[in-house]
């Protein structure tokens, strides 16, 4: 068969036999290549969660001797899996009230960013710690029950932690059975041993400091639990809630 050539040719190549049978299997080892590394198309996936009508929430108070007015603070939590055994509940904005209000500024600075946090999803429990750790730099005070807080944002914090465990994003170590009675052990002797030296007549003062913390009167702040039931026993200081004891 005749072919007309129109153009100007340019170049030229003798095809030699061996030539075609190569061209001619080249075709069928492409889509082998192809298949040994296919490559895959990256999906991002996103879920933008709007705030319901109605949260479920709870209101906590604070009563500090820093503040002559009562804190009061509400974590409202969404719920998310609802009616499914996958239910769970987790915190998704904060609010505080009072009626002190020389320190609005960092108090509605403080519920926002903490609300975009918890609306930011992810693990949240990391700030219980962060604000925890904050030191007022005039000294902290103790509150109910003997514990410790070393400023009003630690209060707060301890708040939060409270409301987490309720809804169990946190769990509090369980104290086993031998650690519960050694330190009911260690409290009765430490009871016992300060009763047969206590005086004839107490001061109302000692009386009305034991029964508000629960504990001895002199004991000193824990560095485990923040509870002031650190007492000397055996020559070793020795926690009367947590069991915590220096000497190991």
């Amino acid at each position: 068969m005749a072919i007309k050539i129109e153009k100007k040719i340019k170049g030229y190549n003798v095809v030699k036999p061996e030539d075609k049978a190569a061209s001619a299997a080249a075709p069928a080892a492409t889509p082998a290549a192809s298949k040994e590394a296919p490559k895959a198309e990256i999906i991002q996936m996103h879920e933008s969660l709007e705030r319901p009508e109605t949260l479920v929430g709870s209101t906590y108070k604070i009563k500090s001797p820093l503040f002559e007015h009562a804190l009061y603070v509400t974590i409202n939590d969404i719920v998310l899996n609802a009616g499914t055994p996958h239910e769970q509940r987790r915190p998704f904005e904060i609010f505080i009230n009072s009626k002190n209000m020389d320190h609005f500024q960092w108090i509605v600075a403080l519920t926002r960013i903490l609300s975009a946090v918890f609306r930011k999803g992810g693990d949240v429990t990391f700030l219980v710690e962060e604000m925890k750790a904050v030191f007022d730099p005039r000294g902290g005070y103790f509150k109910a029950g003997g514990i410790y807080m070393p400023s009003i944002v630690a209060e707060i914090g301890a708040v939060i932690e409270q409301h987490m465990k309720m809804i169990g994003l946190i769990h509090d170590p369980e104290m086993d059975e031998s650690t519960r009675k050694l330190v009911a052990e260690k409290r009765a002797a430490y009871e016992a041993a300060a009763s047969g030296k206590k005086a004839a007549t107490a001061s109302t003062e000692t009386a009305t400091t034991e029964s508000a913390t629960g504990f001895p009167p002199g004991a000193t702040l824990c560095a485990k639990c923040n509870t002031q039931a650190l007492v000397l026993m055996d020559g070793c200081q020795t926690c009367l809630n947590c069991g915590y004891s220096k000497c190991g």
